[in-house]
């Protein structure tokens, strides 16, 4: 049999539902290689259909979604609408959500995990690529990241395009200089603050109460262009900003608290969205840079 490879082909930024971490945010680079009879011209699968195929079958299918197990034994469902759904974590504590279809995907197991994705995928993609390619792989990886991350979800009602979704998410490196320094310590503190963390815009509040075993819960709820949201999970899963949650504003918001944690020090914060993409923002410079 003959094999072609593309490594490196997308990145698959999406968020999943975990029974004890709850909403996680993930960033998974996807390396393929197919396998089959030549054509024609002599190949497996034409290069430049890879990307126009391939890819664009993965993003519609996986990314920027909210992927759920099925199989779940805490997975809960409302009789009366079959857009939403409850999710009763390990500690005792729940989650709600609501959205159009698209925005989720559904598995076939009982937790999240890159081979379930990658079977899933290679039963789409099955459906759309040749006869002659016989065997698809799809192998789902971390980036290999040196210092602090964090898993973060959010949603952006404002975004035209899939960032609308209430429940989408990355995993993000972090690099912050003070006074030219690169300072791990400040990285580590940020990482561990946003650990399986949602970050929240205030406009987006609806409501805010304290549950009978004492659990508080905040929900947000707005309308984006492809329809309505809802999402309800323990504040203490929560990081509220003021603003909204692009990247540029998570990395001024960050270089705004520690330029007032270290008035006197100059702050650089490259917040990553992801893998390979992301904002910086600056405090204490002047005009010049200097």
């Amino acid at each position: 049999m003959n094999h072609l490879f593309v490594d490196n082909l997308t990145v698959i930024d999406f968020a999943y539902l975990d029974a004890s971490r709850g909403l996680v945010g993930e960033s998974w680079i996807v390396d393929v290689v197919l396998g089959g009879e030549l054509d024609d011209q002599g190949m497996v699968f034409d290069f430049s259909n890879v990307k126009r195929t391939i890819k664009r079958v993965i993003d519609e299918r996986v990314d920027h979604r909210l992927v759920i197990p099925r199989g779940y034994s805490g997975l809960q469902w409302d009789e009366n609408d079959p857009q939403a759904f409850s999710w009763v974590l390990t500690d005792g504590t729940a989650l709600t959500h609501r959205s159009p279809d698209e925005a989720v995907v559904w598995l076939s197991s009982d937790r999240v995990v890159p081979s379930a994705v990658s079977t899933l995928l290679q039963q789409e993609l099955r459906a759309v690529l040749p006869g002659n390619v016989t065997d698809i792989d799809i192998q789902l990886r971390e980036e290999v990241i040196e210092g602090a991350y964090y898993h973060y979800v959010h949603g952006l009602k404002k975004h035209l395009g899939n960032c609308q979704r209430i429940a989408h998410g990355h995993r993000s490196p972090i690099r912050i200089d003070r006074n030219g320094q690169r300072d791990r310590d400040l990285e580590r503190r940020w990482a561990r603050l946003w650990e399986d963390i949602y970050v929240g815009t205030e406009e987006d509040v609806t409501g805010r109460w304290v549950a009978e075993d004492g659990t508080a819960y905040v929900s947000f709820e707005y309308e984006a262009e492809q329809g309505e949201f809802s999402l309800t999970l323990p504040e203490k899963r929560v990081y509220m900003l003021a603003t909204d949650t692009t990247v540029e504003l998570i990395a001024a918001h960050i270089a705004d608290q520690l330029k007032a944690d270290f008035p006197d020090d100059t702050i650089m914060v490259k917040a990553y969205e992801g893998v390979g993409k992301g904002a910086v923002a600056t405090r204490g410079l002047s005009p010049n840079g200097d």
